[in-house]
């Protein structure tokens, strides 16, 4: 199977009043690049949750997105520093003496000083969170791995019908190289017999040259091997699996192959066909970005 490094899944679970959501997305990339925003206390687990997500992924740019709610309501408390707010006051009163102000110290006023009063966490169990943080994540890579299972199949179909094409285009080239050489040793002929009139032509000599000219425009060898190149990359479009980065590879060498028609070509339909070639090489290069 062939998975596209685009994709979207989100899994929402519910256990022992604890609400997870996890949202993930992922586009295409070089390398296998995670980045996971989560509450800061899941922060222990990102370690195993990188590790866990590359038995669904090898290559992409994902992000994940991790919400927490604790239906209970109870899983922060109210702390009071009772040390800080005795060292507030004390220096309250320092500033009233220093500057002969009006000691108007409240409770309000001491409360709102930082720290005094403080939301804390409550201590998690580590094994419960990780098992219900590890099952949502799951099940948001199972709908991840779908969408890009989905989107790869996609992928593949169209360049099987893209690669179809530049097989079609290969044999039009190949029909067309005899046809360029016999209308040359006709254009050859006919100059010869124009030039010497009624004199004898000599067919060594014209069979020499269209030798010559043959050598250079001969292009059977590019043909074959860009044969070879689609016939390959059909088989592994078949076979599946983590082929991005060779089919990105064998591209480059099709692009070559196609470089070197063009170069040799001294006929106008096979000049367009060889530039057909790489315009179709090009769209096949930019769809294999896209596969993991």
């Amino acid at each position: 199977m062939i998975y596209s490094m685009t994709g979207f899944g989100r899994y929402e679970l519910t256990e022992n009043n604890r609400k997870l959501t996890i949202e993930m997305k992922s586009v295409n990339h070089r390398y296998f690049d995670v980045n996971i925003k989560m509450p800061k206390k899941f922060g222990i687990f990102e370690a195993d949750m990188r590790s866990f997500l590359k038995n669904y992924a090898k290559r992409g740019k994902i992000d994940i997105y991790v919400t927490y709610e604790d239906l209970s309501g109870a899983d922060c408390n109210l702390k009071y520093n009772g040390a800080l707010a005795e060292e507030y006051v004390k220096y309250y009163r320092k500033i009233k003496e220093d500057f002969g102000l009006k000691d108007d110290i409240t409770i309000s006023l001491v409360s709102k000083s930082p720290e005094v009063l403080s939301m804390e966490d409550d201590a998690i169990d580590e094994e419960e969170i990780w098992n219900l943080l590890k099952n949502t994540l799951e099940g948001a890579c199972m709908k991840f791995a779908e969408a890009r299972a989905a989107e790869g199949e996609n992928l593949k179909n169209d360049l099987m019908g893209k690669l179809q094409d530049m097989t079609r285009q290969i044999e039009r080239v190949e029909e067309r190289s005899p046809q360029v050489l016999e209308e040359y040793r006709r254009k050859l002929e006919d100059k010869m017999q124009e030039i010497f009139d009624n004199t004898q032509i000599d067919d060594s000599r014209i069979a020499s040259e269209v030798i010559l000219f043959a050598d250079k425009m001969c292009v059977d060898e590019e043909i074959v091997r860009l044969k070879s190149h689609v016939e390959n990359m059909k088989e592994d479009l078949k076979n599946g699996g983590d082929i991005g980065r060779k089919l990105d590879f064998v591209a480059q060498e099709m692009n070559r192959e196609a470089n070197t028609i063009l170069s040799k070509a001294n006929d106008m339909e096979v000049t367009n066909i060889a530039i057909g070639l790489k315009t179709e090489i090009e769209k096949i290069r930019e769809q294999i970005q896209n596969i993991e």
